[in-house]
């Protein structure tokens, strides 16, 4: 009988402890299915695949404050208020189509830049306290934007009462604000089938792995065989459905339409921090999440950089937000904003990340599945007991529960790996 390796069982568990999240959500939503047998999976797609158009681009826009040390940015919260205000003053010169949703683009980007720097300037006074002064930032903020809104707008902002804006009385905009053509702004200049999406994705992904490894010849695709056969399975799996799906028009292709331009923005994104990571101020941001101490040595301005990745994600936050809205297609002025920071934090760390440690590939995983879980709880909690309201609540539990659930495993892990580290002897014996 051979005897067990302790590294080997040593890498098993800790590959374990760190997706334990993931596995976690993944079970969930299996047994959403078993449980509820009555949801299809063509309109699970569809639910996803909205939900995932609608948030993927603001989880995507933590991904570099984790990097640089700044753990999980709350405040993101003030880039989405940025957003709204540029879409209040949009409609408020009645702005319509492609061109108004680009011009709130134009409008959001100084004003998010602005407040990004001045959270950037109170990150550095308050230095490993960023993840709680992210979340006040994230209060005081909005009682900054909700005094604009219900007093300056009207009292000091003279507006005519009559604007289907304002209320009735002069003073403040509207609790729900229409979005006019600024709806779907996006959605509407392309559109195609869900499967054939698909398709293309596949052939785009399997055509890259095979030129990564066989033409490129890439060592890391070369050396992680196990990773490379496990995504070309997937890449060609997902081809073969699509195309019989194609072929014999089944209920998948009812899923909902893919909106192109959307879907490029979230990928132009992931390249984006893909893509700045490996320039000098993409090292940088991983100098200094690394060790403040050791990059000030190498003579990098550690707080010119960190301002730099908090304004990058509140610019990105913007941006998101419009996304988001312009999806739901009317702009709730006073609690659109409210949950953003809670429900991307919550998506990033479902992917994996963790206070130190986040990709692009775990905030597109943790979307997937956060929103999973939002689809499958309310149909678990019919199934179960009989009343889906019991589902809905049990969706607010899961998001404060995965956050706790997922600092409290990165504590334990970073105590465990440094115990481990320190201990001679039991590292001796994890070696053999």
């Amino acid at each position: 009988m051979t005897k067990k390796n302790p590294l080997l069982k040593s890498q098993y568990k800790n590959l374990l402890t760190d997706n334990m999240v993931p596995i976690i959500f993944i079970l969930f939503t299996l047994i959403g299915f078993l449980v509820a047998k009555g949801v299809p999976f063509s309109f699970f797609l569809s639910d996803l695949s909205s939900r995932f158009y609608r948030n993927a681009f603001l989880v995507l826009s933590l991904v570099i404050p984790v990097i640089a040390g700044l753990g999980l940015n709350f405040g993101i919260v003030v880039g989405a208020m940025s957003g709204q205000i540029a879409i209040a003053i949009v409609r408020y010169f009645f702005i319509e189509g492609i061109g108004g949703m680009a011009l709130c683009f134009a409008i959001a980007t100084p004003i998010a830049t602005f407040f990004g720097y001045l959270t950037g300037k109170l990150f550095n006074k308050t230095r490993g306290q960023e993840m709680i002064a992210s979340l006040i930032v994230g209060f005081f903020a909005n009682g900054i934007y909700q005094f604009l809104f219900l007093f300056v707008v009207g009292v000091i902002i003279k507006v005519p009462a009559d604007h289907p804006m304002i209320k009735t009385d002069g003073v403040g905009i509207r609790m729900s604000v229409d979005m006019g053509t600024l709806k779907y702004s996006l959605e509407n200049i392309l559109e195609i089938p869900f499967m054939w999406a698909m398709l293309i994705i596949a052939v785009i992904s399997a055509g890259f792995l095979l030129y990564k490894r066989y033409v490129k010849k890439d060592a890391s695709t070369i050396e992680n065989k196990l990773g490379f056969y496990a995504k070309l399975t997937g890449s060609l799996a997902l081809l073969v459905i699509s195309i019989i799906s194609i072929a014999t028009n089944n209920s998948l292709m009812t899923v909902k339409k893919v909106p192109v331009v959307t879907v490029l923005l979230i990928a132009l994104l992931g390249l984006f921090n893909n893509l700045l990571l490996k320039t000098k101020l993409g090292q940088d941001f991983r100098s200094v999440g690394q060790s403040q101490h050791i990059a000030r040595s190498n003579g990098i301005d550690v707080d010119r950089t960190r301002i730099i990745a908090v304004i990058i994600s509140t610019v990105l936050a913007a941006w998101g937000q419009l996304i988001y809205i312009q999806n739901m297609g009317t702009l709730n002025t006073y609690g659109a904003h409210n949950v953003i920071g809670m429900f991307s934090v919550a998506s990033l760390l479902v992917g994996g990340a963790s206070v130190s440690k986040a990709t692009v590939g775990q905030a597109i995983v943790g979307t997937l599945l956060f929103n999973s879980m939002f689809i499958m709880s309310p149909e678990i909690g019919k199934a179960v007991f009989g009343q889906a309201i019991l589902g809905e609540y049990f969706r607010t539990f899961m998001v404060y529960g995965v956050i706790g659930l997922a600092l409290g495993m990165y504590v334990w892990n970073a105590n465990r790996k440094s115990r481990i580290t320190l201990d001679p002897d039991e590292a001796e014996k994890l070696v053999g």
